[in-house]
């Protein structure tokens, strides 16, 4: 059954691709993927992403943000750079952006810092917010609460947690995105279960490629690369976990994604 996609999280700038970037794209929209919105992680990344956006402007969209591990990077210089990227008409994000206390790559206190900038930015370039959080829930939900009524929208990048943070986050009337970490029925378990409470309109779909390769991919690929392409097979799961047919699954978090950015319904 061929089926329409959107993976709303895939870094296609990652030196990984470099060698078969087109071949990965055309794989991809091989498979049903019609659109990918390319994440920014830095400000060098999200210059890259949007200029590959800007390449492909039928398949491709971009973000453009600074990853709490880089946070000590979002200075008044990379504000600015960040403010203009932020002006292309391709990137329809501001993010990657929020806490991550699990690595701490970067101070607690910076952290938040770029994070409520980044806030401010995408209040005043009225552009919904690509949200990373990991071990970070409280002070993640408590400077969303502060800003939420000046945003446009947000999704909760790669989700991954429980049913009350799953709720915390419907409160803050954000959207859920989910990867291929719902595949993997070890560590996955808690996510597998919160799935069939996101509500139909809240859902979109991603691969954060080339990372999460899904567990159960069969063949598995001999290089643990995720591709954009293997998004149907994430879809194939949330579909069962959901008692949802595949093609109501795909349209719903197609017109979710279309929506959400902004994009035309090519």
């Amino acid at each position: 059954m061929k089926i329409a996609l959107i993976d709303i999280g895939s870094n296609l700038t990652h030196d990984s691709f470099a060698p078969d970037r087109d071949a990965v794209m055309a794989r991809a929209l091989e498979a049903g993927v019609r659109r990918q919105v390319v994440t920014g992680a830095d400000i060098a990344g999200s210059s890259l992403a949007a200029a590959l956006a800007a390449a492909h402007p039928a398949r491709l969209s971009s973000t453009a943000g600074v990853h709490p591990h880089h946070a000590q990077s979002f200075d008044a210089s990379g504000r600015a750079e960040l403010e203009d990227l932020l002006l292309l008409p391709q990137v329809v994000a501001v993010g990657e952006c929020g806490l991550d206390y699990y690595r701490s790559f970067s101070p607690p206190d910076a952290q938040r810092a770029a994070f409520i900038g980044q806030l401010q930015i995408a209040a005043t370039a009225r552009k919904p917010v690509f949200l990373h959080q990991r071990d970070a829930h409280g002070d993640f939900v408590a400077i969303l609460k502060e800003f939420r009524r000046e945003l446009t929208g947000g999704v909760a990048h790669c989700f991954t947690g429980s049913r009350a943070e799953l709720d915390d986050y419907l409160a803050l009337d954000l959207h859920i995105g989910v990867t291929g970490w719902v595949n993997d029925e070890r560590r996955g378990q808690q996510l597998r279960e919160a799935v069939p409470h996101i509500p139909a309109g809240k859902l979109m779909l991603e691969t954060d490629a080339p990372y999460l390769l899904p567990r159960d991919l069969v063949p598995y690929p001999k290089s643990r690369r995720n591709e954009p392409a293997f998004l149907p097979h994430i879809a194939r799961t949330v579909a069962q976990l959901r008692s949802e047919p595949l093609e109501h699954l795909a349209a719903s978090t197609t017109h979710n994604a279309l929506r959400f950015f902004g994009l035309d319904d090519a």
